[in-house]
């Protein structure tokens, strides 16, 4: 392929995976406001992913995964930790404000830090990437500050972001070297999609307890309320394009990092959440503060810059020896 060729493949990766994302919060935000049952909506969305994946292998448009058991066993830990990353970010998102979700999410490479220095094996960053930490926790702090009020968290939205950021960072501490194995037996069908389509079904299992832990006993009810009050057709179509926009934002950005590599990827995922903070602002009339704004801004920028220092070290050229 052609540089030229690449780069538009690469612009139009972008393009839909930033399109997704944005569309996926909106529709995710209108389903939430309409069905207070929030596990089933997480659970719900990852059925659509389903759907797709199934339509994709069934007609021939995409290989089929070839697993063993084995196999499917060493995706679970991966699969449960995305159920619990989305399903997270599904309900901070609908008890507070979207913004303020992808605010608390800015956090995720501290998150990410820890869990790779506890974890074995260590991973190590270098202390520039370390220092850059100190920006993105004083500006989401910074953001909880309203003007005349103080610190003003909605704790409950906060709880649920920051679990979505725990389960995020042990899924890419405990998913790396599963996936490149499965990667690299081409004898298994196992791509950035079919990879990203094997955790969706796995998340979807590990996410049916919950619901039915959970919210069973008042799902009909709940339902019952919704379609009385938003009819059925609306509640389903922001269900459905919620669902289809989380599955299709994802293989997106997963085939992007095929790549690119998780550097660029990671800026790039920086400079998404600018514009779902901007445009979730402006659809859900979201108020943005001065404190807000600037807070955001300097946990945004903070997350750049740690996501350039924290491979410096890979990226330097290596000495030459004689």
């Amino acid at each position: 392929m052609s540089s030229a060729n690449q780069n538009l493949k690469l612009l139009l990766l972008v393009g839909a995976w930033y399109a997704g994302n944005t569309f996926y919060n909106i529709y995710n935000k209108k389903a939430a406001n309409m069905l207070h049952a929030h596990w089933f909506l997480a659970a719900a969305q990852l059925v659509v992913g389903i759907v797709w994946s199934l339509v994709m292998w069934v007609t021939g448009v995409r290989k089929a995964p070839r697993l063993t058991a084995q196999d499917i066993a060493s995706c679970i830990p991966i699969g449960l930790f995305a159920a619990l990353a989305h399903a997270g970010s599904v309900l901070a998102s609908a008890v507070g404000a979207v913004s303020f979700a992808q605010i608390v999410k800015a956090c995720e490479p501290v998150f990410a830090a820890v869990v790779g220095v506890l974890i074995p094996p260590a991973d190590i960053k270098p202390m520039l990437a370390y220092l850059m930490l100190l920006p993105i926790v004083g500006g989401v702090g910074l953001a909880c500050i309203k003007e005349g009020k103080g610190v003003d968290i909605n704790y409950t939205a906060f709880a649920y972001a920051s679990m979505a950021n725990v389960a995020a960072a042990l899924k890419g501490k405990l998913g790396g070297s599963v996936t490149k194995a499965l990667k690299g037996d081409k004898n298994k069908n196992m791509d950035a999609a079919n990879v990203y389509a094997v955790m969706n079904i796995i998340s979807f299992i590990c996410t049916v307890p919950m619901v039915i832990i959970t919210e069973m006993s008042t799902l009909p009810a709940e339902w019952n309320a919704a379609v009385a009050k938003h009819g059925t057709y609306a509640l389903v179509y922001n269900i459905v394009l919620s669902g289809f926009c989380f599955y299709i934002y994802n293989e997106f950005a997963f085939a992007f990092t095929a790549q690119v590599g998780a550097v660029t990827s990671s800026v790039l995922n920086t400079a998404k959440r600018v514009i779902i903070i901007v445009v979730s602002a402006v659809v859900f009339n979201e108020a943005m503060e001065r404190n807000t704004v600037l807070g955001s801004a300097i946990a945004i920028v903070g997350t750049f810059a740690y996501s350039l220092a924290s491979k410096a070290s890979t990226a330097a050229p290596k000495k030459k020896t004689a």
